[in-house]
């Protein structure tokens, strides 16, 4: 499994997620493709092609066009990286295809060669293989990592195919190596043949084709054999003292092979080489493994560079190492072999209905959410204070909002505040000043001065809205706004009612005369604002306003804010103001015809106007604005319904005293209207 980890592990390392599958036709192909695909699916790697090669013992004219076909589909294919697990002698029968090929077409087939240890250059070696190396420039492959045996090199100098001659495969070896032939006595060397003399040094070979360094392949048989041997010796030594007296040769034909089996499992020893030799709890021995990049030189030479390994002996995650600026790559450069270019940070990926995963399309973060990896699964959100940028591949800090005195916004509504305030006090000094005058006699003084503190209260509350929201503040500027605003209404209403009373009280026999007489404008603004009071009072008791942090509303901002708690207390303060001004509204509105002497009705009606217009368009609003807006829009609300009560109510009144000064007077108010 060691080493299919480590070919997902270079995939995943080249971000390759297109890649083809070259296996034998038998059963270790299929077990292959099986664990393999598990492993890529897993890992979001497709499979682009699979083609399995005939066994060598079957490579008959069809099957070598079976070959041309595949090389063909391999070349076309967008896949540049090709696996392949055969072995060396199959392989051997796709290099003449893709010479072919190249000759065709010109170029080189372009291709990513990824040969693991199944194959093994060594066991193709010889003078007539050599020439396709070139085919296999750039390539990567796995090697059984080996050690230096002792006497080895002295075991290969020595080999002579005349001193055993029973040994058929150091003859075969040698034939091929040597381009010659064995002949028996009777036979003749043919025009292209030559004669196997026996004298063939084969230290004289070139390095590709002779090394003294043991293969894989041999190195695992050198390992099995002495395992083997190590199992049986302690196998023979714990059957007993019965087994012990027998001859060597039936102690051997004694032994059962669950004996053997349970002897081997057990065994731990170094070889002479100084590796350690076990096996694992599955009965696998842990080999180690070299990756190794093939270079083919102009001067047509072969070297073999590590470039990486696998240990299965080092801690998980760190078991597979690769150095990708070793690598000299076919194509110049690093291959891409994917379906589709990846997906930047900033976007992620989108499975097409019926493509393969590593097919997929690139779409943008929704809003809210980042992607700071390439080929991203899926976008995050961003934590509560933090934000996508523009791009959407990184969170930034969000900056805290609130309408502050630093703000233009802020800076204008404080000033106009600040005026209508100071205007409210001019126009209150003028009142006090002309306290004696019949016009400010004739509109009820005392409640002329409780209308005028009351607005210039009103005036006052934005500065409660201003800045940034405390539990303190919360808690008192929608209770002292609503408050003071229902002792002017208050006013206002019995200001009216006074107006009325004091119309009716003048025709003979009228009770409304014991009622002026009760002073009922007193009561009204001492009850009206007493029920606004207890409202708050119960707002403060159940859910009462506090400073809160809102992440949401606002894209990038952090808005502190005052929560209103239980909304529907915030809004039956206010319905509780709308019901003072309509009924306000309404007396005014009927007594606007009375004689001229008694005329403020009319601007009271239209103050009130102007009082509930302001609010009824204040709630759609306020619910459409968010963040800071929202606290301007009830700023501006407050200063635009208090400058209509103030405008509406007492600038007549002004005119006359500063600039008609001579309307001021007793005979002009006691005119009846024609």
């Amino acid at each position: 499994m060691l080493q299919f980890g480590g070919l997902v592990s270079l995939f995943l390392h080249f971000r390759w997620n297109w890649v083809g599958l070259i296996t034998s036709e038998d059963d270790s192909g299929e077990i292959f493709i099986r664990t393999l695909a598990l492993l890529l699916a897993r890992n979001d790697i497709c499979v682009a092609f699979t083609e399995k090669a005939v066994p060598e013992t079957l490579v008959i004219l069809p099957h070598l066009k079976q070959w041309a076909k595949q090389v063909s589909k391999v070349y076309r294919s967008e896949a540049q990286t090709v696996v392949f697990f055969v072995d060396a002698n199959s392989i051997r029968y796709l290099m003449a295809p893709i010479t072919q090929l190249m000759k065709n077409k010109g170029t080189s087939v372009g291709k990513v060669w990824i040969l693991t240890s199944r194959w093994d250059f060594a066991a193709a070696r010889s003078a007539r293989t050599f020439k396709y190396l070139k085919h296999f420039h750039g390539s990567i492959f796995f090697k059984i990592r080996t050690r230096k045996v002792p006497g080895f090199d002295k075991f290969l100098s020595a080999l002579d195919p005349y001193r055993s001659p029973e040994d058929i495969f150091l003859r075969g070896w040698w034939e091929v190596v040597f381009d010659c032939k064995f002949l028996k006595p009777d036979q003749n060397v043919s025009k292209n043949q030559r004669n196997c003399t026996g004298q063939e040094k084969p230290e004289d070979l070139p390095t590709f084709v002779f090394s003294k360094k043991m293969t894989g392949y041999s190195y695992s048989i050198y390992n099995a054999v002495y395992s083997m041997a190590h199992a049986l010796h302690d196998a023979m030594y714990s059957a007993g003292s019965k087994l012990a007296m027998m001859p060597r040769g039936k102690r051997l034909l004694t032994l059962q092979p669950w004996q053997i089996l349970s002897s081997l499992r057990k065994i731990r020893f170094n070889n002479t080489a100084g590796d350690e030799i076990y096996f694992t709890e599955d009965d696998k021995r842990p080999a180690a493994y070299d990756i190794l990049n093939g270079v083919f030189f102009p001067n047509r030479s072969w070297a073999e560079v590590k470039v990486g390994g696998l240990d299965p002996h080092a801690a998980p995650g760190e078991d597979f190492s690769i150095n990708p600026d070793a690598i000299v790559w076919v194509t110049q450069k690093t291959p891409f072999s994917r379906c589709v270019e990846s997906c930047p940070p900033g976007q992620s990926r989108k499975v097409l209905e019926g493509r393969p995963v590593c097919c997929y399309e690139c779409v943008s973060c929704p809003e809210g959410t980042f992607s700071n990896q390439t080929d991203a699964a899926h976008c995050t959100k961003c934590p509560e204070d933090q934000y996508p940028n523009k791009n959407q591949d990184q969170c930034i800090s969000k900056k805290t909002s609130f309408l502050s005195y630093q703000d233009i916004l802020g800076m204008v509504l404080a000033s106009l505040a600040l005026l209508l305030f100071l205007t409210t006090s001019l126009v209150l000094a003028i009142f006090i000043q002309q306290q004696d005058t019949p016009i400010v006699k004739a509109n009820n003084r005392d409640l002329t001065y409780v209308l005028l503190v009351s607005l210039q209260l009103c005036f006052l509350c934005p500065f409660l809205f201003i800045g940034r929201p405390k539990k303190t503040i919360c808690l008192l500027r929608q209770m002292a706004f609503s408050t003071v605003f229902s002792v002017a209404i208050s006013s206002i209403l019995a200001k009216t009612i006074t107006v009325v009373l004091a119309f009716v009280a003048t025709q003979p026999g009228n009770v409304a005369r014991k009622v002026l007489r009760r002073q009922p404008a007193n009561s009204i603004v001492v009850a009206c604002p007493f029920i606004q009071a207890v409202i708050c009072a119960v707002w403060l008791a159940t859910s009462p306003p506090f400073p809160n942090l809102d992440f949401h509303s606002t894209p990038g901002e952090i808005v502190a804010e005052c929560n209103e708690g239980l909304a529907a207390m915030f809004y039956t303060v206010l319905s509780y103001l709308g019901l003072l001004a309509l009924v306000s509204f309404l007396v005014a509105f009927f007594t606007r015809k009375l004689p001229d002497s008694f005329n403020e009705a009319k601007f009271i009606t239209f103050s009130m106007l102007v009082f509930c217009s302001v609010w009824v368009s204040f709630v759609p609003t306020y619910l459409s604005t968010k963040g800071k807006f929202t606290v301007a829009v009830e700023i501006f609300s407050i200063l635009a319904s208090g400058a209509g009560l103030l405008g509406c109510v007492f600038f007549p009144k002004c005119y006359i005293i500063l600039l008609r000064p001579h309307l001021n007077s007793k005979d002009h108010l006691v005119r009846k209207k024609v």
